[in-house]
């Protein structure tokens, strides 16, 4: 099971040179019995330059795929280019 920090860490790697940020956001959401982490991450990358939101939001998703549904229960995604 992966940690919060190695989380971030993926995320960082899979978007080198961009600025990752991430939020636990679970507390927030205590009492509806989910399973895993709620995170927000606000991620800006050069890479996502002529990309729709869509496909911005699928490239994070690609770099999660193992831990959504998993460890991480929800995840809110803002990205951007620099």
């Amino acid at each position: 099971m992966k940690t919060f920090e190695e989380i971030l860490q993926k995320l960082k790697n899979g978007f080198s040179g961009g600025n990752v940020e991430l939020i636990n956001t679970s507390s927030q959401h205590i009492g509806h019995n989910a399973r895993g982490m709620h995170l927000k991450t606000t991620i800006t990358f050069s890479g996502f330059k002529g990309k729709s939101t869509v496909e911005q939001h699928r490239m994070v998703h690609a770099v999660l795929n193992n831990e959504i549904g998993r460890e991480i229960h929800a995840i809110t995604i803002h990205t951007s280019c620099d």
